[in-house]
């Protein structure tokens, strides 16, 4: 019954985050979907203690994005910043792949030309 329990709360934080995601604007809308499917993906059959580090690190995530997302609420889209810094303290716990895939996360985001050729619905 547990692993169950642990599957709907993951399956849950896993759906909440792309739900909060569309309120990000589209291109970071695309990086950041594709991120949160591999990411979730890669970690499927992670030990337990792996496991449970990554839930409070996405839990952490999508508090912040979900604070964000309210204070954007009565804002222009362009004026709103989405994300942390993050501490020496907390790169230092970092693992190299980690920083690697941060370092191409972060390249990717501030690139001044669109990756994604990509259209809202107009619904």
């Amino acid at each position: 019954m547990a692993v169950s329990a642990h599957v709907s709360k993951v399956r849950s934080l896993y759906k909440r985050i792309l739900v909060l995601h569309r309120f990000l604007p589209i291109d970071l809308r695309a990086l950041g979907d594709q991120y949160v499917k591999d990411e979730f993906r890669r970690h499927k059959g992670a030990a337990a203690e792996e496991a449970k580090r990554f839930m409070v690190e996405w839990e952490n995530y999508k508090d912040t994005l979900q604070s964000q997302v309210l204070e954007s609420a009565g804002s222009q889209l362009g004026s709103v910043k989405f994300g942390a810094e993050l501490s020496e303290q907390s790169l230092g716990n970092f693992q190299e792949e980690q920083i690697g895939q941060l370092y191409e996360l972060m390249l990717e985001s501030t690139k001044p030309n669109r990756q994604f050729d990509i259209q809202e619905d107009t619904k």
